[in-house]
């Protein structure tokens, strides 16, 4: 049995879905996985073990569905995909369809439909690139990536609530640059009750790009 969970494990190593049915129609509304979205995976990936024993998986803003379809496969699990873009909404669906995997997909704005505590996984590849605050949540393609101030507008939305929707071993793990500042996002959750690490760095080009993950801090 260990051989064959080790063989199965070899085949979602560096894998990724298949896009093979994306148009150049979609790629116009929905950001096309990057070094970011395969940095995640591996992030994800290395943390398996504590993944496959999660049995609410959340991932916010799935875009293609990329990630969210990887999940369902790597933990053999169903994951929820919340995204306010209809069209990444619509992408999703058929990316966890044409890799058979077990994705349910909601259109909401962020976490606010989902109830307290009842998130053991919460997955987030946020717009991140510092920008104009007036590109942030349009309605073109830029809004898939731009971040405003500090690239932090977005991510700084979802944070008051990350604490409250995990599970009490529940575990959020979010994409980041260096320009968002990291540190201060390791210390503001901290300051709610979740201990945060970097678990993967990579360099992309001009992006230092990083997953941090966080787990709800041991009572003392």
């Amino acid at each position: 049995m260990a051989a064959q969970a080790s063989a199965e494990d070899a085949k979602l190593d560096g894998w990724v879905p298949s896009l093979d049915h994306a148009t150049f129609v979609d790629w116009n509304r929905v950001y096309e996985p990057s070094e970011d979205t395969f940095l995640l995976l591996d992030a994800l990936f290395a943390d398996r073990a504590a993944l496959r024993a999660s049995r609410a998986i959340v991932e916010i803003g799935p875009g293609s569905g990329v990630v969210a379809t990887y999940l369902a496969k790597l933990t053999r699990n169903s994951v929820l995909a919340v995204d306010i873009n209809e069209a990444a909404c619509a992408l999703t669906m058929r990316t966890a369809e044409a890799n058979g995997a077990r994705v349910d997909v909601m259109r909401g704005d962020l976490c606010g439909a989902l109830r307290s505590y009842s998130v053991d996984a919460l997955v987030f590849n946020p717009p991140y690139v510092p920008t104009d605050d007036e590109e942030v949540g349009g309605a073109g393609i830029e809004a898939s990536w731009a971040g405003g101030r500090n690239g932090r507008r977005v991510l700084d939305r979802l944070l008051p609530h990350v604490a409250r929707v995990l599970a009490p071993a529940g575990r959020f793990y979010v994409v980041c640059v260096a320009e968002n500042d990291p540190a201060s996002i390791v210390s503001y959750l901290r300051a709610r009750g979740l201990t945060g690490e970097t678990v993967l760095r990579r360099r992309a080009r001009n992006e230092a790009l990083s997953v941090l993950r966080f787990v709800r801090a041991a009572p003392s």
